[in-house]
C-alpha cells in the first residue's frame, strides 16, 4: 500500500517537472529554438490548433526560426497568431515561408526573465511539496484505519521525503541551467 502511495506521489512529482520544463521552454533566451512557439495556437478551420500541427518549425540560423505552413492559405493566420502571442516576436512573411527573428535581449530583459524562471521554479517546488503532503496524509489515514504500523508510517514518510528532496534538487538543477542560459550573452 505504501509503495502504491509512493508511486502515485512520484508520478505527480514527475508531472510537476514536466510542467516546469514546458514553462522554461516558453522563456526565450535570445537564441532560436522551435519549442519557443509550442504555446502558439492557430485558428485552423474554426478550431484552435497548436502551431506544430499545421506547420513545420525549423531553426534557420541561431537567431531565426522558419515556419513553413502545410497549407498556403494559413500563412496570414499563422503570422497573426505569432504576433498575438505574448512572446514579443514579429514574424516576417517571405512567400510561403514565415521567418521569426529572435530580438536581442537587454540586460534588464534578461533579469526579468530570470525572475520569471525563479517564479516558475517556485511553482514547481510548491507542486512537489503538495504531492508530498497528499502522500503523507494518505499514509496517516492508513495508520488511523490500523492498516499499517507506526514504524511503517515512519518508513513511508521517510521514503516520501527522500523522493521530495530528489525532485526539489532536480528543480534547482533545471533553474540553474536556465539562469545560466538566460544570462549568457
Amino acid at each position: 500500500m505504501i509503495d502504491d502511495i509512493k508511486a502515485e506521489a512520484e508520478k505527480k512529482m514527475k508531472k510537476s517537472l514536466e510542467a516546469l520544463g514546458s514553462a522554461f521552454n516558453k522563456i526565450r533566451t535570445g537564441r532560436a529554438h522551435p519549442s519557443i512557439l509550442d504555446s502558439v495556437m492557430v485558428n485552423y478551420y474554426g478550431q484552435d490548433t497548436p502551431l506544430k500541427q499545421v506547420a513545420s518549425v525549423t531553426v534557420e540560423d541561431n537567431r531565426t526560426l522558419a515556419v513553413s505552413p502545410w497549407e498556403k492559405n494559413l500563412v496570414p493566420t499563422i503570422e497573426k497568431a505569432i504576433m498575438m502571442s505574448d512572446l514579443g516576436l514579429n514574424p516576417a512573411t517571405n512567400g510561403d515561408l514565415i521567418r521569426v527573428p529572435m530580438p536581442m535581449l537587454t540586460e534588464e530583459t534578461r533579469r526579468e526573465l530570470v525572475k520569471q524562471a525563479k517564479a516558475d521554479a517556485e511553482h514547481g517546488r510548491v507542486s512537489i511539496r503538495n504531492a508530498r503532503r497528499d502522500a503523507n496524509s494518505m499514509i496517516k489515514e492508513l495508520l488511523k484505519e490500523k492498516e499499517i504500523t507506526e514504524d511503517d508510517e515512519r518508513k513511508g514518510e521517510d521514503a516520501i521525503q527522500k523522493l521530495t528532496d530528489r525532485y526539489v534538487a532536480e528543480v534547482e538543477t533545471m533553474l540553474k541551467a536556465k539562469e545560466e542560459d538566460l544570462m549568457a550573452v
